[in-house]
């Protein structure tokens, strides 16, 4: 019996990590034909430095695609050449890391499309999953978009959202990813068959997620304990909420915000027993309920409290 049309697309896939990797494993699970996959080149991880493949490049190995990592993509004769002899009818983009120049955007039939963890306009950028906590939105989704040459401007092909609740960024990457998967795979027969209207983004209502960095997750405590709780939940699992006190950087890894107000200067540690660790921001109590030191796991306060002293009084900075 011949396939559905979509799966006779020859789509290349470009993306690099889980989240991708997710992505690929739904294109392969519904039959598509991937011709190719780039991915980032590999790198040296933790103290051995040992080289280790993308989880994109892990997947397209265990299944025989041909795998391409190009340090640049922008001007790269040899990269362009290689996607022109696949002759792909799509190239599907979920994470993968480099912009990508004209002459691949308009390389394929239908073009290159990307799966977006944000409902744009809403969130473009790096970060989308992390800063939709950090900055409070209770719901955010997946958006399928035709890419152009902007940073993630491309007309709306589908989109399906989904709410936030109380999900830290692991969590959340998870179920965007498995979204963004269904809503690809639901997708692609709309694009092959020509019954998608693309959608134009409002420019006016756009936001923008940067690059996350280590030191973002910094936790100023004049900040007002719902904003430091969205950090502490939005950076879990990387790079984590921390702060130094007792000469240690201590990592808050869950916390609850309390209504209680309090005069003492921000970071002062207003009580810290067996079981609370309550600290002073933005003029109102942190009640901080899971944490970690160097060399330690991730522990309950209570647990941590019974065999370690944090003075009442001090300050976290």
């Amino acid at each position: 019996m011949r396939k559905e049309v979509a799966d006779d697309m020859k789509i290349v896939f470009m993306g690099t990590p889980d989240f991708a990797a997710v992505i690929l494993q739904a294109l392969l699970d519904a039959g598509h034909e991937i011709c190719g996959v780039a991915t980032q080149p590999d790198k040296a991880k933790d103290r051995g430095k040992k080289i280790q493949f993308t989880p994109v490049k892990e997947l397209a190995l265990a299944h025989g695609i041909p795998v391409l990592q190009p340090e640049k993509v922008r001007g790269n004769t040899t990269f362009l050449q290689t996607l022109a002899n696949w002759q792909p009818d799509v190239c599907v983009v979920a994470a993968y890391g480099q912009i990508l120049p004209k002459e691949v955007l308009g390389l394929p039939k239908f073009g290159c499309i990307n799966v977006h963890a944000s409902l744009l306009p809403k969130l473009r950028g790096a970060s989308p999953i992390q800063q939709a906590i950090v900055t409070g939105e209770t719901e955010t989704g997946v958006t399928i978009m035709q890419m152009g040459e902007g940073l993630d401007t491309g007309d709306m092909l589908a989109r399906v959202s989904l709410p936030i609740g109380r999900m830290n960024g692991g969590e959340l990457h998870d179920a965007l990813a498995e979204a963004g998967a269904k809503l690809l795979v639901e997708t692609l027969p709309r694009l092959a068959a020509g019954t998608i209207t693309p959608e134009p983004q409002d420019d006016s209502r756009a936001s923008y997620a940067g690059m996350i960095r280590k030191q973002d997750g910094h936790i100023d405590f004049s900040k007002t304990p719902e904003e430091i709780e969205r950090l502490i939940r939005g950076f879990d699992p990387w790079p984590g909420a921390f702060c130094e006190g007792n000469g240690k950087t201590m990592k808050f890894w869950a916390a609850e915000a309390l209504p209680e107000k309090t005069d003492a200067a921000p970071g002062t540690v207003l009580e810290a027993s067996d079981a609370d660790l309550r600290v002073s921001c933005g003029g109102r109590v942190l009640l901080v309920t899971e944490i970690q030191v160097p060399g330690k796991k991730r522990t309950r306060v209570g647990d941590y409290l019974r065999g370690n002293k944090i003075e009442k009084g001090t300050i976290l900075s």
